[in-house]
């Protein structure tokens, strides 16, 4: 059973100005969703599409409502301002998606304490904080949902090794959703994660990962976005405390092709790129 759209609901989102998560935004505007921002592209960014005003004028004419809130994940007076704007503009808060990501896979004697840091802060302190600020006003809504995007714990010394800063910080988002998943299944609250089986075509593949040949072995953001509406349209009672894939959600509700995601159109699945941490 899901609910037929996403109409009228509520949406608070970490990030968002462009990729995945403004992929997710339009998905969800569509249905005419109310999405609020938070996030710090104020400017465009010299290399980077995209801003918090850019992304809004996007949902709007998507069809839904955009609040563009300027802030910062890591700032706790920008958390608490997002959620009670959010509720003073649309009267609650129905999801919250933990989207804003830093991601470094320097190994360990390369990275920066600050870089460090700042995965740490932006990933798991801005994930935990964001969703257990929205907690209050998630109880009083109808179907209330927490996704986060992170991966399933794979233990395996090959990812734990690989960049072990970025995999704590990754490993982190997902923890904090799960001990938040448990501690309010009581209250109706789902909260779950996703992740791809392969490399997603966005500028954090494009400058960390493997540049344009990359980009052309990864497919659309737009699959993370169909993922993440069918988790979000099902009853919050239904699934919680979940590490979802995204191509098995999208499986389990009767997609069986995936070639109209290729960045590259006609690129075979084979020849598509794995991402990390799934074995």
């Amino acid at each position: 059973m899901t609910e037929s759209t996403l109409a009228g609901k509520t949406i608070l989102m970490s990030g968002g100005s462009r990729g995945i998560g403004l992929a997710i935004a339009l998905r969800a505007a569509r249905d005419g969703a109310n999405i609020v921002l938070l996030a710090k592209t104020d400017t465009p960014h010299p290399k980077l599409e995209g801003t918090v005003h850019t992304a809004a004028a996007a949902i709007v004419e998507a069809g839904g409502r955009a609040l563009p809130l300027v802030g910062d994940v890591r700032n706790d007076d920008d958390i608490t301002d997002a959620v009670m704007k959010a509720q003073g503009e649309f009267g609650g808060i129905d999801i919250v998606i933990n989207n804003a990501s830093v991601i470094d896979l320097s190994g360990s004697l390369d990275l920066s304490a600050k870089k460090y840091d700042l995965m740490q802060d932006v990933n798991v302190r801005g994930t935990f904080l964001l969703s257990r600020a929205a907690v209050p006003m998630l109880k009083d809504a109808e179907n209330p949902h927490i996704l986060s995007l992170s991966p399933p714990l794979n233990l395996s010394p090959k990812w734990l090794g690989a960049h072990t800063g970025y995999t704590l910080a990754k490993y982190g988002m997902t923890m904090a959703t799960l001990g938040i998943a448990a501690e309010f299944a009581s209250d109706g609250i789902a909260a779950n994660t996703l992740w791809p089986r392969t490399t997603i075509a966005t500028a954090a593949v494009q400058f960390s990962l493997g540049g344009e040949r990359m980009m052309r072995a990864s497919r659309t953001p737009e699959i993370y976005a169909d993922a993440a509406y069918e988790v979000l349209r099902r009853p919050a009672a239904e699934r919680t405390g979940r590490t979802l894939v995204v191509e098995d959600v999208l499986t389990e509700s009767g997609v069986t092709d995936f070639s109209r995601y290729a960045a590259v159109p006609g690129t075979p699945d084979a020849e598509l790129f794995p991402d990390i941490f799934l074995d």
